[in-house]
């Protein structure tokens, strides 16, 4: 069990054996492949907290926590308003709610207005995780129609934090990551199949 790590405010949560605290990815189109492969090939100890958007249908319940619970050793959930994130524990966006997090290290879920006729946002999340985690934060952008995403890259940018991105060749949609690596915000593109390996890297590198 990894406990997490006192600082001076203890807002956000500092984890463990974390050099950063929270990986933030975004998918669309193509992405519950995209995201399967990543989350599965994670180990159970994974020091970090992970926040998912996936554009979904609003009119259906999602079954994307239970598919992804059945392919990895994380712990996997349909995110809920008050979640406290903890290492080792993917939060997933429901249909039709934002997802963001907060200063203290919690989630909400907004019903506000749509943006780019999206809900939920990647760039919402990405710019609240931004704000909360500032150089402790990754995004990743993965398969995708659209350009969703791209804003909130800048962002974590922005505040010190890591981008990486699905290179355009592996992605089965490339509007998301395309957009996203037009920005210039981006540290690493990467074949899908190196991206799990590439945040074991910068995460779980004791600093």
């Amino acid at each position: 069990m990894i406990k997490m790590a006192e600082n001076a405010n203890n807002y956000p949560p500092r984890f463990n054996n974390a050099a950063y605290d929270t990986v933030a990815l975004a998918a669309s189109a193509g992405g519950l492949t995209a995201l399967t492969e990543v989350v599965s090939t994670l180990p159970a100890d994974f020091a970090a907290a992970i926040v998912v958007v996936q554009h979904l249908d609003p009119r259906h319940r999602s079954l994307m926590a239970e598919i992804l619970s059945r392919r990895t050793g994380l712990n996997v959930k349909q995110a809920e308003e008050g979640d406290l994130l903890a290492p080792g524990t993917v939060y997933i966006a429901p249909p039709n709610n934002h997802l963001l997090v907060n200063s203290d290290g919690t989630l909400s879920l907004s019903q506000s207005e749509l943006v780019h006729f999206l809900r939920p946002s990647a760039d919402l999340l990405f710019e609240s995780v931004a704000g909360s985690y500032k150089d402790r934060a990754i995004a990743v952008v993965l398969s995708g129609t659209g350009t969703d995403g791209a804003m909130g890259v800048g962002a974590i940018k922005k505040m010190g934090g890591t981008v990486i991105v699905q290179d355009e060749k592996s992605a089965e949609f490339s509007g998301m990551p395309t957009a996203a690596i037009q920005t210039g915000n981006v540290d690493f593109v990467l074949p899908l199949a190196e991206i799990s390996s590439a945040l074991v890297t910068l995460v779980m590198a004791n600093d």
